[in-house]
C-alpha cells in the first residue's frame, strides 16, 4: 500500500518542474564541480559549480552560503562498498582525474580512473556526438601526475563532478545525441534479469528489480549514502530460493519510480513542503492532487509562530473553530508516512491514508484538547508543533532522548484522533518533579491526555482556574501553589522556591507532606500585610473545605491533575484572579 501510493506519487511530481524529478535511467547527485574541455580534448580548466542558497539561522537571519549545484545524471547513485563502480559521464575525482590528495590508496585510485576510462572508451563508435569523441581523446590521453599543472578546487576532495566543452551551455551528458543514446541503452533488457508479477503493478512477465534503487537519502539518523526501504540480507527472511529483493517481487521501473518519489519527499528542492524531521525519525506528508494542502499544513507544523501566521485563512479558522474546508481541499487524499533509521534500512513507524479534512478535523479535536489560559507574557503560538510537543518528553529538552515508539504512539493519537499514550504521561510527570517549571506546553499536555481517557467519558478539564472543581488532587495542586506563593511573598529573598525543594514529593505522598508545608504556611502568614493575608487566608480555606482528608498516594492520572491545579492556581495568583475566585 505505502509502495502503490509512492509509485502513483511519481506520475504527479514528474509533471511539476519544481520537484526536478529524474525520468527512469537518471538519478539526481549533488555537483561541486566541472571539468573544462576543449573541442580537441585538451583540458583547460576545473570549475567550480556551488550556487549560493539562504540559510536561516536559529535568530531568524538569512545569511548566503554554497551549496553543491543538484543535476539529473545518467545512472543511478553510486553503491557503497570496495568495489569499482564508475559512473556514466559523471563521478567523484578519484573516477574522472585520478585524482586523491589523501593518497591513502594509490592502487585503488588508479584501478578507479582505469574503469572510468575504459567504461566511456567502448562506447567511442557507438555514441555520434563530437563532445563525447573529445572526452574520449582526454580520457585516452590524460595522465594523473599532469593534474600538477592545474591545481585542483577544494570542492573536488568530496563531491561529484562533470564534463563541459568549451563554449557549450549544457553538460556533456545534458546533449542530445548522448541522452538519446544512453536512453535507448537503457532499455535495453539483458536476458538474464529475472522476471515475474510485479507487486505494485500487477503486471506479469516484468525485470524484477534485485535491488530497489535509488537508495533513500535524508531519513533522520540513517546513512548518508542512502538507506533502502525494502531489502533482505539474510537466509532467515529468504524463502523459496529467492534471493534479495526477489522475496518482494517489484518491477525495476516500479521500484526506480517509488523510490524516487520519496527520495523527492525527504532531500528533494521542495522537501520542505513535504518533509518534518522529528525526534527519532522523518514525518512525510503528500496530497493526491496538487493544491495549497500541502504549504498550508507545512506553514502550521512549522516551529516559528510567524509561518503558522501565514498559513491560509480557511485552514486557520477550521483548526479554530471546526469549521468545514473548502471542497477542494477536504476531499483530496492525504498520505502521512513516518520513517525512522535501522542500521543501513529503513523502519516505518506509522502510516496512515485519510482525507485533509478528516486530517484537519482530528487536528482541531487535537488543539481543543491542548487549550489551555496562558500568562500574559507568553508569546508563543496558538497551534504547538508536533516537534515542540515530543521536546517536553525529554530530559532537559534534548531529541536525543526522546523514545521512538513514544514518537510513533504521538503521532497516531494526533492524527486519528485516539487516546495519547501513557508513556507521554509518564515522561512529563517524570520532567516536573526533577524541579522543572510546570508552563504552558507541559500543562497543555497533561489536560490532553486526561482530556482522551476512556474511563472519563468525554469529561473535559476547563481552560482557566475552575474554583468549584472538587477532584483533592485538583485542589492539592492548587493547595501547592498558594502555599508557594505566600512563601515568596513572606521571604523574597529565598533563591530556592517551595515548588524546587517540595513538588515531587508532594505531588507523590501529599498525605505524608501537606501537613508540614501548612506548619510552614503559617509561619509564613503573618510577614503579610494585613489585607493579602485576609486574602490567602480566604483562598485556602475555599481549597480545603472539602477535603475531608489528604490521600497517602496519587496515581499517574490524579497526578496530572495535580501539575493542572497547581498550573491554574499560579496562573491565577500571578494576574489577580485570586481573591475573586475566593470570594
Amino acid at each position: 500500500m505505502i509502495l502503490h501510493a509512492l509509485y502513483q506519487l511519481y506520475d504527479r511530481l514528474s509533471l511539476d518542474p519544481a520537484y526536478d524529478i529524474a525520468p527512469a535511467g537518471y538519478s539526481s547527485q549533488n555537483i561541486t564541480f566541472a571539468v573544462l574541455l576543449s573541442p580537441e580534448g585538451e583540458l583547460l580548466q576545473f570549475v567550480d559549480e556551488q550556487i549560493e542558497q539562504p540559510l536561516t539561522t536559529a535568530g531568524g537571519k538569512i545569511t548566503w552560503v554554497r551549496k553543491a549545484r543538484q543535476l539529473i545524471v545518467p545512472g543511478q547513485a553510486k553503491a557503497t562498498g570496495k568495489g569499482i563502480n564508475p559512473g556514466f559521464l559523471w563521478d567523484n575525482a578519484r573516477y574522472m582525474l585520478g585524482h586523491d590528495s589523501k593518497g591513502d590508496n594509490p592502487a585503488r585510485v588508479r584501478d578507479a580512473f582505469a574503469a572510468f576510462r575504459a567504461k566511456h572508451l567502448q562506447w567511442h563508435n557507438e555514441i555520434d556526438d563530437p563532445a563525447y569523441r573529445a572526452l574520449c581523446r582526454f580520457l585516452h590521453d590524460w595522465q594523473p601526475q599532469r593534474l600538477s599543472e592545474w591545481p585542483p578546487l577544494p570542492v573536488m576532495e568530496n563531491g561529484f563532478g562533470v564534463f563541459r566543452l568549451q563554449g557549450d551551455a549544457d553538460y556533456l551528458h545534458q546533449r542530445p545525441a548522448i541522452r538519446r543514446w544512453w536512453e535507448q541503452f537503457h532499455r535495453t533488457t539483458p536476458e538474464a534479469r529475472t522476471t515475474g508479477c510485479c507487486l505494485i503493478t500487477g503486471q506479469p512477465e516484468q525485470a524484477i528489480a534485485r535491488i530497489h534503487e535509488p537508495k533513500i537519502k535524508g531519513v533522520r539518523h540513517a546513512q548518508s549514502t542512502g538507506a533502502l526501504l525494502v531489502s533482505f540480507n539474510s537466509p532467515a527472511f529468504l524463502s523459496y530460493g529467492k534471493e534479495q529483493s526477489h522475496n518482494a517481487p517489484v518491477a525495476e521501473l516500479a521500484a526506480f519510480r517509488y523510490c524516487t518519489a520519496l527520495n523527492a519527499l525527504l532531500h528533494g528542492p521542495r522537501r520542505q513542503h513535504h518533509s518534518i524531521p522529528l525526534a527519532c525519525g522523518t514525518l512525510l506528508f503528500w496530497c493526491g492532487r496538487a493544491g495549497n494542502s500541502e504549504t498550508a499544513l507545512t506553514q502550521l507544523f512549522a516551529e516559528s509562530g510567524e509561518e503558522a501566521s501565514k498559513a491560509p485563512p480557511w485552514l486557520l479558522e477550521s483548526l479554530r473553530h471546526g469549521t468545514p474546508l473548502p471542497v477542494e481541499e477536504a476531499d483530496n487524499p492525504l498520505h502521512l508516512l513516518l520513517l525512522s533509521a535501522n542500521a543501513g534500512r529503513i523502519a516505518v513507524r506509522y502510516w496512515l491514508q485519510t482525507t485533509v479534512g478528516q486530517f484537519v478535523a482530528r487536528l482541531h479535536a487535537h488543539y481543543q484538547d491542548l487549550r489551555l489560559e496562558r500568562p500574559g507574557h507568553d508569546k508563543n503560538r496558538a497551534f504547538l508543533s508536533i516537534k515542540a510537543l515530543l521536546r517536553e518528553t525529554a530530559a532537559q529538552g534534548d531529541f536525543n532522548n526522546v523514545s521512538p515508539l513514544l514518537e510513533g504512539a504521538i503521532v497516531q493519537a494526533i492524527a486519528e484522533g485516539t487516546p495519547y499514550p501513557h508513556a507521554m504521561a509518564t515522561a512529563l510527570l517524570r520532567r516536573v518533579r526533577s524541579a522543572q517549571p510546570i508552563y504552558f506546553q507541559r500543562a497543555a499536555l497533561l489536560k490532553a491526555w486526561l482530556s482522551r481517557l476512556p474511563d472519563r467519558k468525554g469529561e473535559m478539564l476547563t481552560v482557566s482556574l475552575d474554583p468549584t472543581r472538587p477532584d483533592p488532587a485538583y485542589r492539592l495542586g492548587r493547595l501547592l501553589a498558594v502555599l508557594e506563593k505566600t512563601q515568596a511573598d513572606a521571604l523574597p529573598e529565598m533563591a530556592v522556591s517551595l515548588r524546587d525543594r517540595c513538588y515531587g514529593a508532594a505531588s507523590l505522598q501529599p498525605g505524608l507532606h501537606f501537613p508540614r508545608l501548612l506548619r510552614l504556611y503559617h509561619r509564613h502568614l503573618p510577614k503579610l500585610l494585613p489585607n493579602l493575608r485576609a486574602q490567602r487566608q480566604q483562598l485556602l480555606a475555599e481549597i480545603l473545605q472539602p477535603l475531608a482528608q489528604m490521600p497517602a498516594r496519587l496515581s499517574l492520572e490524579e497526578q496530572a491533575l495535580f501539575a493542572i491545579g497547581y498550573y491554574h492556581q499560579r496562573l491565577a495568583l500571578f494576574s489577580g484572579k485570586a481573591a475573586a475566585c475566593a470570594a
